[in-house]
Parts: structure tokens; C-alpha cells; sequence
């Protein structure tokens, strides 16, 4: 079995794909309107209409994740975190380093999904 990708369902299509694009640095591949994903060399995050997962009846609803963080390696959390800018509001922890080495920097997505920056120790100067 091979690890493929994580989803994220939601209503704004284009408000979150906007919101990863500035994140990751990256343009979303757009293969269908209501469907865009970001392929990196660990796994894919793909981002999806309500309207892909209708069939579903219900399993999946927009904007309610409180239980899983959405993680991105970078080399610099701090010089990261600084070129984004992030709202106050969309802060969820500034740049600090975790009990266990890990230079760390959380932010919600604009449907309010926990997005983790993260740099092992060492990796961005900060032991």
C-alpha cells in the first residue's frame, strides 16, 4: 500500500486554493473546476468542491476539522512565517520551538484547518 494523498473538502474551492498557492510557493495543477491539487515529493494535498463528494450523502462537511494538522517541511520557519503575514486572527501559534526540538509555526486556512510549519532542529538554525 502506498500513501497517496490527504483531501480537503470545501466550499471555497478557490479562496483555499489560493490560500495553499501563497503557503507552498507552489500553482495548484487544476485538472477539473472543481478540483486542485499540489503534488510535492512526500505526498499530495488535494483540495476539493463539495460537489466531487455530493454521492457521499453527507460523510464529509467543509470547515469542521478539529483533529488533524496539515504539515509542511520548511527550511526556515521563521522567514516563512514572516513572508506570509498571516492575520492575527489565522495565527494559531507564532513561530516557537517545540519541547522536542521541532522549530514550529501554526496558521488556519481559510476554512479553518490547522496548518503546521515545521523545521526539524537545526535545519533552520534555531537548536
Amino acid at each position: 500500500m502506498s500513501f497517496t494523498s490527504i483531501r480537503i473538502v470545501t466550499d471555497d474551492l478557490d479562496g483555499l486554493v489560493a490560500f495553499y498557492e501563497q503557503l507552498t510557493g507552489q500553482r495548484a495543477e487544476r485538472p477539473a473546476p472543481v478540483f486542485a491539487q499540489f503534488t510535492g515529493p512526500g505526498a499530495t494535498l488535494a483540495i476539493a468542491s463539495t460537489a466531487t463528494v455530493a454521492m457521499l450523502g453527507g460523510a464529509l462537511t467543509p470547515a469542521t476539522n478539529r483533529s488533524v494538522f496539515i504539515e509542511f517541511e520548511v527550511d526556515d520557519v521563521d522567514g516563512r512565517f514572516a513572508q506570509l503575514r498571516p492575520e492575527p486572527e489565522h495565527v494559531v501559534l507564532g513561530p516557537t520551538t517545540m519541547p522536542w526540538g521541532n522549530r514550529s509555526a501554526l496558521l488556519r486556512d481559510p476554512d479553518g484547518n490547522v496548518v503546521n510549519l515545521f523545521s526539524r532542529p537545526g535545519s533552520d538554525g534555531e537548536d
